[in-house]
């Protein structure tokens, strides 16, 4: 018996602290990326579909849009390491696709986007340095994201981070 799916978190909240494997057999920690920026956590169904193939692409083929000085992303999905691993060698994905296998599905499901099926759906959650989401976007399996907003999410870290360096200038 699996419990009722939970809300998906959203702007505002909290993210949960995620320790996960990626492709590679290493250990990403949540807690440790946010101290170097912020964090772009993207969770898709499976490895291999169609869509997820077509979405991560698209992260990989503008990845300094995705990954550089202000922002990484990692990818997660409830598939074993070793699906990862192939799918990210036939991909060309050299971002972090961690996997949410065992306990399966409890990344997901503490974002709220673990479906009842045992997957997780289209979740996407921009968490700032704090710790904090500042961007969410939830689709159903069958709907492609759209990245649009999340790019004017970064833009807001940029002009947060600069409203933060301007207020300790004048105290």
């Amino acid at each position: 018996m699996t419990s009722a799916p939970s809300a998906p978190l959203g702007v505002g909240d909290r993210a949960p602290d995620l320790t996960l494997t990626d492709q590679f057999g290493g250990v990403f920690h949540l807690s440790e990326a946010l101290a170097e920026r912020a964090v772009l956590v993207v969770f898709y169904p499976f490895a291999f579909s169609g869509i997820c193939t077509g979405e991560l692409r698209d992260i990989r083929d503008d990845l300094g849009a995705f990954d550089n000085a202000d922002v990484q992303v990692v990818a997660v999905s409830c598939d074993s390491t070793f699906a990862l691993r192939a799918w990210a060698d036939r991909e060309g994905y050299f971002f972090p696709l961690l996997s949410d296998f065992w306990p399966h599905g409890a990344v997901a499901r503490a974002f709220g986007v673990l479906h009842e099926r045992g997957f997780a759906v289209r979740g996407t959650f921009l968490v700032g340095r704090d710790g904090v989401i500042r961007w969410a976007q939830v689709n159903d399996p069958a709907e492609r994201r759209d990245f649009a907003g999340y790019r004017e999410a970064v833009a807001a870290l940029d002009t947060d981070r600069a409203d933060a360096v301007s207020a300790r200038r004048h105290t």
